[in-house]
């Protein structure tokens, strides 16, 4: 059931449908939706000629709609519902809106208009999250649209009026309904059925998880395994099977297609003209967003409204010791953004401010949030020259030659190498436990983490796998302070950490090699040499345990892990890889990919088996064997490599 990780997020909330439509109430049913039913009564009777286009008129009906009910609901007994659904669909012929037939005659002057023609179908959806403050009634609004295509045939008067005289178009938008008798009448729909029958549920779903699947360590439910690799996320491994993307059976794999600025759907090109470049323009604001945020935690304004809050503005630049008239601005900004929340009584954190940004949060992210404004913000400034010479703009410090920023922490002052380790920690917080649990590694007795810093994965490993001993192995100056980082002194029996470098000294022993945001770092010959060396400490059943940003094959999709990409190449000579990349990358190894998964962080994770002796020199591109030996021993049924969606 697609819907099935958001419902139980929604389980327990009342969730309203601002419709009376059959249609979407079964719609929504079906996909296992609980909700109660409260039809709006806002009179649609928007002005058509106001709106540039016919999706945003459908998406203005769709708000009021929406926003009629959750107000009404408020006010009979000051209350509201968590979430209210509000959906109008249309249907456009060139720039003309076509709702409802008032009458069969206006319904033969629709379909008369629709005969043999290609037409939109659009449906604008307003979702509501509703919260009451002292009585008074808190919205936060999200808004799509979906487009689909539909042609009529050329059809006979005869059979348009058979079908009027059915009465089943004086309900239907564009005066026919798809899912029934008025099937008969389109020759193709290109885009999504449902969307025509009255409510797009593949887009809804996907606004959903947007909303309410940000998952949080301590939410996600004890992990439940059968075996390694217990993979549900992927369809296939066939990503693999060829460097120009064809699957088995030479199938062509498809990626994920591109998409509007901002837009999940291609705009038609009889619609150019009128489209405003609001995306492009919040692109171009994009790093004064950034950069509000840095200010704010840096000027510890979350930190403040967690220990006091509501506070106004006046207040606040008191207490940060700032100008009120500036501290104004930021504020407004930070409550646009949806980090602060604003009342006539002063501002407060959000929850999603409350969770992450003060910095003595358990998940904080303000140790990551000021190295990227102290740090990283200044390289890229610098992207244009790095995207020129195709090479990192970073010099080592005092002259040194370095492999990459991170490196280069280490030879500069203390404050900054402990600056670097705080960052990285309270990352690696909010991607351990997914880590560690994204496959059933209870058969293993020991494993090592290289470069694992302050052991933030190793402990949860520790908690995970009781019977499990884990060694971190990272650099000297990096082992020596990693005492005051240790999340779980509880399992200090079962987390060692061991001072070396992966790249020179032996590697310990272990079953279970892990590489966690490592190999992003390294370019190939430096990711080739710590795989080869990490192959020759391993024996054929070890494993691999690998967890990075994983991008499509065509790098067209993962949005943040591009970005990152783009980080790799202004701070170190690293990049980030595909399912595929990384599989050749393991291959020439020796290693198998028996498993990937994502997370639903920002990391995803990959699990590979060693299957052979590492070969003496490394092939190029070899084709994977599809039926590799399951880890343990004995071999299972043939596996094939997931492709990330």
């Amino acid at each position: 059931m697609v819907l099935y990780p958001v419902i139980r997020r929604l389980r327990h909330k009342h969730v309203v449908l601002a419709s009376a439509s059959p249609r979407r109430q079964e719609i929504l049913s079906t996909a296992g939706l609980r909700f109660e039913v409260v039809p709006s009564r806002f009179k649609e009777k928007l002005n058509k000629a106001s709106f540039p286009t016919p999706y945003a008129y459908a998406m203005e009906t769709a708000k009021q709609k929406a926003l009629d009910v959750a107000r009404r609901m408020h006010q009979k007994d000051l209350r509201a519902p968590d979430i209210v659904i509000g959906a109008d669909t249309i249907v456009a012929l060139q720039g003309l809106i076509l709702e409802k037939p008032v009458d069969k005659q206006d319904a033969y002057g629709m379909l008369s208009r629709l005969n043999g023609k290609e037409h939109s179908v659009f449906t604008g959806v307003t979702i509501i999250q509703c919260s009451c403050r002292d009585s008074r009634l808190d919205m936060e609004i999200s808004e799509f649209y979906e487009e689909t295509l539909v042609k009529f045939s050329q059809l006979s008067e005869e059979l348009l009026w058979d079908y009027i005289h059915s009465g089943e178009p004086m309900d239907k938008a564009g005066g026919y309904g798809i899912q029934a008798l008025g099937g008969m009448l389109v020759e193709y729909v290109h885009g999504d059925f449902l969307n025509v029958v009255g409510f797009p549920l593949n887009h809804f779903c996907k606004k959903l998880a947007e909303l309410y699947l940000t998952r949080h360590p301590e939410d996600l439910p004890p992990a439940e395994h059968d075996s390694i690799p217990a993979v549900d996320t992927f369809e296939n491994l066939s990503d693999l099977s060829d460097v120009e993307g064809r699957g088995q059976g030479g199938a062509q794999v498809q990626g994920d297609q591109p998409r509007a600025l901002g837009r999940r759907n291609s705009v038609p090109s009889r619609m150019v003209d009128s489209l405003p470049p609001t995306p492009l323009l919040e692109l171009l604001d994009g790093f004064k967003a950034s950069k509000a945020l840095f200010t704010a935690c840096k000027m510890k304004v979350f930190d403040l409204l967690q220990d006091e809050a509501p506070l106004n503005a006046t207040e606040i630049a008191q207490k940060i010791e700032a100008s009120e008239g500036g501290t104004g601005r930021l504020l407004d900004v930070c409550a646009a953004l949806g980090l602060l929340e604003k009342t006539e009584r002063g501002y407060s954190n959000t929850e999603l401010a409350s969770r992450y940004l003060p910095s003595g949060g358990r998940y904080s992210l303000h140790p990551l949030i000021v190295y990227n404004d102290e740090h990283t913000w200044d390289f890229f400034t610098q992207l244009e020259s790095a995207v020129r010479e195709g090479t990192s703009r970073h010099r080592g410090a005092q002259g040194r030659t370095v492999d990459s920023l991170f490196q280069d922490c280490f030879y500069q002052s203390q404050d900054r190498k402990l600056q670097f380790m705080r960052a990285m920690h309270s990352l690696s917080k909010l991607t351990a436990r997914h880590v560690a649990t994204a496959f059933d590694l209870s058969r293993f007795s020991s494993a090592c983490d290289l470069g694992g810093c302050t052991g933030t994965l190793a402990h949860e490993l520790a908690r995970a796998y009781p019977g499990l001993k884990v060694t971190v192995f990272d650099l000297p100056e990096v082992i020596e302070d990693v005492s005051g980082f240790q999340p779980d002194r509880a399992r200090a029996q079962q987390v060692s950490f061991v001072p070396g470098d992966f790249f020179q000294d032996s590697l310990p022993e272990a079953d279970l090699y892990i590489l966690s945001r490592i190999l992003r770092d390294w370019p190939d010959d430096k990711a080739h040499a710590l795989l080869s060396r990490i192959s020759g400490s391993c024996k054929p059943g070890d494993c691999l345990l690998v967890a990075e940003t994983v991008l499509d094959e065509q790098k067209r999709a993962a949005r943040p892990g591009l970005l990152q990409s783009l980080d790799l190449l202004v701070q170190s000579r690293g990049r980030e890889r595909s399912l595929g990349e990384y599989g050749r990358l393991l291959q020439a190894h020796g290693f198998e990919v028996v498993g990937a998964a994502r997370t639903g962080t920002i990391v995803d994770v990959i699990l590979a088996t060693r299957t052979a002796p590492s070969p003496p020199s490394l092939p190029s591109a070899p084709r994977p064997v599809l039926n590799p030996p399951s880890c343990p021993e004995p071999p299972q049924p043939a596996l094939s490599l997931p492709s990330l969606p």
